[in-house]
């Protein structure tokens, strides 16, 4: 046959039907070919249409699988598998109600489709029609208890509506049916750790996963970002390098979040967030937002953190010193009720807040536009109770990233981030997918009405007055290992020191006991502190001698309460983002001899100032000076330049600019 000429249709149909029978054998990856040779013969071959849209379904593509769902269905309406896949699409590509009209299609036909009603189930859940979704699960269970994709979606439900212990056993009624079942192992690990801090039981459900379903999305990150809370170290740089491969390649092996305490390379961590934000939030159909009204702005701030937590440590004041005769501001509020003093005085700082921890991502955006917001800021990202769904929608006219995440989100409906020079150097724009704003100073807003450091002992804290206490109070999954063998060889050469540490769980300070030992140390010089209340903290921070910095992920709240405490802090001014904000700090402090460059310079500096207790002293009286609380504590100046950014951003934001 001749390159122009076309296959006759006997020969095409010969292609569908060997792709068929590989496909029913098991082998997708092989028929997949022949389909889309046969495809290209004939567009509407209604077999590899519907056969493509289920393999781009199993694939993780699921724009792809609606395209080829959709054509299929257009030759042949009456199929409940395509209406049901295509559910399956919408659903993935964050369009549930869509999905919801699909399902009820087939139910007024097959009203005993069981499968299509946990499908529903599914659906319901993600419009945030919790109760409507369970009472969808409970039919299904009555007529099939052994339902292990129920009993997941069941506990992702609980979980979602706080019930986390219900959660935790349909989880486990569910593997106790299917040992092996993937989404029930990565779901319950997740809820044991984001819920319980349950370590071991995390790392122990995401092992087994990894062994039995080696490619599952993002596994690997979170199995590596467990054991870096552990302190388990072992093979760590061939399991980072795989990450660093994975993402170089376009795979989904790690989640933004976790890879910022793991990765170097701004361009793998602008890699890493285009895979996930591709994934799991690509950009949805929305209306065009009108240009900006006359009068006040009107600001909206989504957080899923309203309450005692780090970045409200940050960013109370911000809510409170904004100008209201030329802002209106208002709380779109995701967060799960902790009863805490900061969460009613941050609320309180709001003009309006509205809650929308029980509404979809579709419902919330609509909310977002009903009030006609004007610049919607993202203060999550991808971290915490983040709904990074709501922007796909586009529900304002200017979308911006701020605070919560240090990096870019990798969607191109995110316009802007908040950055300083510092952090985003000139010249490294290109590794964010926001238009990089840059405010004077350090583009970390931070409160000044933190609670002063009450007068305390070092005896309280189970530390010695004359020894010189090394401290460092960041989570556990930011000290590499590198980090820590800088930390032993200052110990060795400061023989009356101590490392005085955020006890985080008991793998990790069990780990970090038995790597002091095997380098000859007693595990004694090593404190561990209990979390605590945040002003019992700051006030313990004071007792401590020098804050000692971690890469490739800083200090980034905890730096400033160190240096509001006058704690003095030693960093490594890293390469991306993340590791770049405590340089930014002590900058805008007027300490940047703290500021080293490598790890050489890093480990030297801090012996220097160990031996040298009278420069230590002369840093802890500048910390204590006006200066700096003008410099950086100084909350009302640093909103009025996020206000001038904003204005600015309001501005471009008319036709043609």
């Amino acid at each position: 046959m001749g390159e122009d000429q076309a296959p006759n249709s006997h020969i095409v149909i010969q292609w569908v039907k060997e792709a068929l029978t590989l496909h029913m054998a098991g082998r997708p990856a092989q028929a997949e070919p022949l389909y889309l040779k046969s495809l290209a013969a004939d567009a509407n071959l209604l077999p590899a249409l519907q056969a493509m849209g289920l393999i781009r379904l199993n694939q993780g593509r699921p724009a792809e699988a609606l395209a080829y769902i959709e054509r299929a269905l257009t030759l042949d309406p009456g199929s409940d598998d395509m209406w049901s896949n295509r559910g399956l699409s919408l659903v993935a590509l964050g369009r549930p109600e869509e999905a919801l009209a699909s399902y009820d299609r087939v139910l007024q036909r097959r009203a005993d489709a069981l499968e299509v009603r946990y499908y529903r189930a599914y659906a319901l859940n993600a419009m945030g029609r919790a109760g409507e979704a369970l009472a969808e699960l409970g039919r299904v269970l009555r007529l099939k208890p052994d339902h292990t994709g129920a009993w997941v979606v069941r506990a992702s439900v609980l979980w979602m509506l706080g019930e986390v212990d219900q959660a935790l056993e349909s989880y486990s009624h569910a593997l106790s049916i299917d040992p092996d079942m993937p989404e029930a192992l990565w779901s319950r690990a997740n809820c044991r750790w984001t819920r319980r801090q349950e370590v071991p039981g995390a790392i122990a459900d995401l092992e087994r996963l990894c062994a039995i379903s080696p490619d599952f999305p993002y596994a690997r990150g979170a199995l590596l970002h467990m054991r870096m809370h552990a302190g388990e170290w072992h093979d760590l740089p061939r399991q980072r390098a795989a990450l660093d491969e994975g993402v170089r390649s376009g795979r989904r092996v790690v989640e933004p979040f976790a890879y910022q305490a793991l990765a170097s390379s701004p361009a793998d961590l602008l890699a890493c967030a285009r895979i996930y934000a591709a994934d799991k939030y690509p950009p949805l159909p929305s209306p065009p937002r009108s240009a900006h009204r006359q009068g006040r702005i009107r600001l909206g701030y989504v957080c899923g953190e309203f309450r005692a937590q780090a970045t409200m440590y940050l960013a109370a004041g911000l809510f409170e010193h904004h100008d209201r005769k030329r802002f209106e501001v208002i709380a779109f509020d995701n967060t799960r009720e902790d009863g805490s003093a900061m969460r009613r005085r941050v609320l309180s700082a709001f003009d309006r807040c509205l809650p929308i921890q029980r509404l979809s991502d579709r419902d919330a955006a609509q909310l977002v536009a009903h009030e006609n917001i004007d610049i919607l800021v993202n203060l999550n990202g991808y971290f915490g109770a983040q709904r990074m769904g709501i922007f796909a929608h586009r529900p304002a006219a200017v979308q911006v990233n701020y605070l919560g995440f240090p990096g870019t989100l990798g969607a191109q409906y995110m316009d802007y981030i908040l950055a300083d020079a510092e952090v985003i150097p000139e010249g490294e724009e290109h590794f964010y997918t926001e238009q990089v704003v840059r405010l004077p100073g350090c583009y970390q807003i931070n409160d000044d009405q933190r609670p002063r450091p009450a007068p305390g002992s070092r005896a309280a804290h189970g530390l010695k007055e004359q020894d010189f206490v090394f401290c460092h109070f960041n989570y556990s999954y930011k000290i590499a290992p590198e980090m820590f063998a800088v930390w032993l060889r200052l110990l060795e050469k400061v023989p009356a020191s101590v490392l005085w540490l955020l006890e985080c769980n008991d793998l990790f300070a069990a780990n970090l006991r038995r790597q002091m030992t095997r380098a000859g140390h007693d595990p004694a010089r090593l404190v561990f502190a209990p979390q605590v209340e945040h002003a019992v903290h700051l006030s313990r921070l004071a007792l401590g001698d020098l804050f000692l910095d971690t890469l490739p992920y800083n200090a980034h709240t905890t730096a400033s309460d160190a240096l509001w405490a006058g704690l003095p802090l030693l960093t490594c001014r890293g390469t991306s983002f993340p590791g770049r904000v405590a340089a930014s700090l002590l900058r805008t402090a007027g300490l940047p001899q703290l500021v080293t460059d490598n790890l050489e310079q890093y480990e030297a500096q801090a012996l220097m100032l160990a031996k040298d207790r009278a420069l230590l002293r002369s840093h802890r009286d500048h910390l204590s000076s006006e200066a700096v609380r003008q410099a950086l504590f100084d909350c009302a100046r640093t909103t009025r330049h996020i206000e001038a950014a904003y204005e600015q951003m309001m501005a471009r934001s008319h036709p043609g600019e």
